[in-house]
């Protein structure tokens, strides 16, 4: 291999991309878009869920139950009903994903201290959210029902007495639990394996689509000096993306970072090296510019955002599904992102996905070769 050659056909790419502002443009701004787009749309936080509330029990007790409802951030109090029919119409209209009904006897229960039944009705069309305000919504009870536990028994005693069992949790790395420090870094992962993929799919086909790649071929450049020249100028494109990525993600977002830059960076390269020659090989392989792009959406955008981790925990998936995982590259890589953004970890805790990412280089690199060389033969 000709370091030479390979300069040249580098700069001949470069050449190529910067004589096309208009694409140039696009990729450049299209990861920053897509990073905008989906860090504020995308949102696993629960808070605000309207409550309408169907009280029956006038007293003091039932009233101090829907305050601290009041007090959580995680509910709003949109509406007091007197009946079941105007609490259904509030679901209908989807001005309501929770109802709260507190029984006639509420009041006379808790004073005997009788089981005293709560009915919580739930908005199941939005099932993963209805779970979460199901469990905040238990929570408030519990606390509620220990207090109340706590007064009677004072009141009985003349003494307040602490409770057996004192939980006290504790979130580590993402105390607040803010949905967006592992959003964003997981989707610097997704958008890096996406752009880098329609980046390089196209440029072997749209050498034979415009007949270029005859004249190419007379040269003396071998298939791998082509294929790692156009990946170099690519190389510094998708770098770039990167780190208008990453910068994004630290100023703009404030997600904390905790770990080692130089491995960020390093890992990084390697995995855009990687989604580089993917998309290097698909181009080789295809000599159709839409066939390489749909192949590239195909294998780049969905694998790395539905079979990474990025969203859908892994573990919970099929085992047929957990088996095609092992093969996408986006799950190391995001493993290292999140891992040094969040936890500060090193390459004690992810050597193995660095290996694996490492590997996942090396082996699309030389598929590719090998594919633009049969396409020479």
């Amino acid at each position: 291999m000709s370091l030479r050659r390979t300069a040249a056909m580098a700069r001949k790419e470069i050449l190529h991309i910067l004589r096309d502002p208009g694409s140039l443009a696009s990729a450049i701004f299209h990861p920053l878009m897509m990073l905008l787009l989906f860090s504020y749309a995308l949102s696993l936080d629960v808070a605000d869920i309207p409550l309408v509330v169907y009280n029956q029990d006038p007293s003091p007790q039932a009233n101090a139950l829907i305050q601290d409802f009041r007090g959580s951030r995680y509910f709003v109090v949109v509406e007091q009903v007197d009946s079941y029919v105007p609490l259904e119409r509030a679901f209908d209209q989807r001005r309501a994903m929770m109802g709260l009904v507190i029984p006639a006897d509420y009041a006379r229960n808790v004073a005997r201290g009788n089981p005293t039944p709560i009915q919580l009705l739930l908005d199941g069309s939005d099932s993963n959210t209805a779970q979460i305000a199901q469990g905040y919504a238990d929570g408030i009870i519990q606390a509620h029902a220990r207090r109340l536990r706590d007064s009677a028994e004072a009141a009985r005693t003349g003494v307040a007495t602490a409770p057996p069992v004192d939980t006290r949790s504790r979130v580590w790395y993402n105390p607040d639990l803010v949905s967006r420090n592992y959003i964003v870094p997981g989707l610097i992962a997704v958008i890096i394996m996406i752009i880098s993929a329609m980046l390089t799919s196209l440029t072997i086909a749209r050498e034979w689509d415009n007949g270029t790649m005859e004249q190419l071929l007379s040269t003396p450049v071998r298939p791998a000096e082509i294929a790692l020249g156009k990946l170099a100028a690519y190389f510094l494109l998708g770098a770039l993306d990167m780190l208008i990525a990453l910068f994004v993600a630290l100023y703009v977002f404030d997600v904390p970072f905790k770990g080692n830059p130089v491995l960020l960076f390093f890992s990084s390269c390697i995995y855009l090296f990687g989604a580089l020659g993917w998309g290097i090989f698909l181009s080789a392989a295809t000599r159709s510019q839409l066939a390489a792009y749909q192949l590239g959406i195909f294998t780049s955008f969905l694998p790395a955002f539905l079979l990474s981790g990025f969203i859908y925990s892994i573990a919970n998936m099929p085992p047929i599904i957990q088996f095609v995982a092992l093969f996408v590259p986006a799950r190391y890589f995001i493993n290292i992102i999140k891992g040094v953004f969040l936890k500060g970890v090193g390459l004690e805790i992810l050597w193995l996905d660095f290996l694996l990412l490492c590997g996942y280089a090396v082996f699309v690199f030389f598929i590719a070769t090998r594919s633009l060389r049969g396409k020479v033969g």
